[in-house]
Order: structure tokens, then sequence, then C-alpha cells
């Protein structure tokens, strides 16, 4: 396959990540109880180590193989996710909740990086020089749908670790 396949097909999954990141965000509020979320909660800590790791690969991809070179704000992004799919793993298959508290510094700081990116892209007036001149921040390599763009992918992958970590642990049934 092409490199614009790749494209279409991350953004594709870009776009459902950031479905169900909404959509376990408004059924947390709205129907806190509901079946579907009961079982996202239970699947959680394995959702998000999928999401993270198909973040890492495709960022992997796209440095490695479509010879997209990262620029500064890209690489902290990457510093930030690149652990998170090997302690969502560990944690998705010893079924520990606890990793919480790791993960969701690391997704919150990538988050807000990955915005910071995104916000530059769109208005480069903005750019504080953070990146240099060789690889600029500013650059965008490609664009699905308008709008999704590589830093758009992490913040949407970040946003959905984020989700699914801050559900509340599930209760033990009562007998």
């Amino acid at each position: 396959m092409d490199t614009e396949t790749f494209q279409l097909f991350f953004a594709v999954l870009t776009l459902a990540t950031l479905a169900g990141a909404v959509v376990v965000t408004v059924l947390r509020f709205v129907a806190p109880r509901s079946t579907l979320l009961a079982q996202v909660n239970e699947a959680g800590l394995f959702l998000a180590w999928i999401v993270a790791l198909g973040a890492t690969l495709g960022s992997l991809y796209f440095s490695e193989i479509a010879n997209f070179e990262p620029c500064k704000l890209c690489w902290f992004q990457r510093i930030f996710m690149y652990p998170l799919a090997v302690i969502l793993g560990i944690a998705a298959f010893r079924r520990d909740r606890g990793i919480r508290w790791y993960a969701l510094p690391l997704a919150g700081i990538g988050l807000a990086i990955a915005l910071y990116h995104y916000l530059i892209e769109r208005f480069p007036d903005l750019d504080s020089g953070a990146c240099s001149a060789a690889v600029p921040c500013t650059f965008v390599w490609f664009e699905e749908f308008g709008f999704v763009t590589l830093p758009f992918m992490a913040a949407t992958a970040f946003t959905f670790v984020l989700a699914v970590l801050t559900l509340p642990s599930p209760r033990p049934e009562e007998p």
C-alpha cells in the first residue's frame, strides 16, 4: 500500500477513536450506570493500550517508512506516547488499574503538546520559535477530511486514553 492509503487509514482510525472518546465522555455524565459504559470500563486498559500502540506504530510508520521527518513537538509527543504503549500493555495484561496514576500525567502532558502543535499548524504566527527552521512545527505533512493531521491524531489518542482511564473503578457487585 502507498503512503496516501495509510494516511487515510490512520485518519479513519482517528475519527473512530475520537467518536469513542466522545461516547465514553457523554455516557459518563448522561448514563453513568449504562451497560455499554460498564463494558468499556472493564476493557478500558486494553482499549487504551490498543490506541497508544496504534499511535506509536503510526508515528513510526510515518517517520521511518513514509520519511516524514518529525519536528521538535512531534518528538515531545512521542516522548509521552511511547511509554504509554508499554505501560498500558503491561497493565492491561495484569489488569492493574493502579497504572492510571502513571499514565494520566503522560497522557495529559502529551495532549497539551499535541493541541499546541495542532494550533500552530492552523495559526503559524502563534509559533514561539520552539522548532527549528529545518523542520518547522508549522509544516503539515498531510491533511485528511480537511482537519486530520498528525498532531490531531496524537491529540485524539491522548484524549481517548484520558477518557477511558478517568472512568471510576468498577464497583464490586453486591451479593
